[in-house]
């Protein structure tokens, strides 16, 4: 399993379509003859989560269930993408425990739901 690194390669996976969503997340999936491993990329914008450490904090959530499921995934790159703010009031910090599981949990189900080719 490899990350994306080029903007051209995060449009290309973007523009490919949505494989599967959840409330907060998005997983757009491109199968290319070219690519020989799975590749991973998250996209978090500021639009939805406003404060560096809670963008990072979600980007490692999403990297390490991707980890999980690299297994699984089909050769093709996936690209996660956050939809969707988190309630503030719900959760207060971006490392809080509450909200590392219920990132956990959604991811989980972005992934479930991901069509296997």
């Amino acid at each position: 399993m490899e990350r994306l690194k080029t903007r051209a390669d995060f449009q290309a996976v973007m523009a490919a379509g949505v494989a599967s969503k959840t409330p907060h997340f998005a997983l757009h999936r491109a199968v290319s003859s070219a690519i020989c491993t799975a590749q991973v990329g998250a996209v978090i914008p500021k639009r939805w989560a406003k404060r560096a450490v809670t963008r990072n904090a979600i980007r490692r959530q999403i990297y390490g269930v991707m980890a999980q499921w690299a297994p699984q995934l089909p050769v093709a790159a996936h690209v996660v993408r956050l939809r969707a703010s988190f309630d503030a009031k719900q959760f207060h910090s971006a490392t809080s425990e509450s909200l590392k599981r219920a990132l956990r949990v959604e991811l989980q189900q972005l992934f479930e739901k991901l069509p296997r080719p």
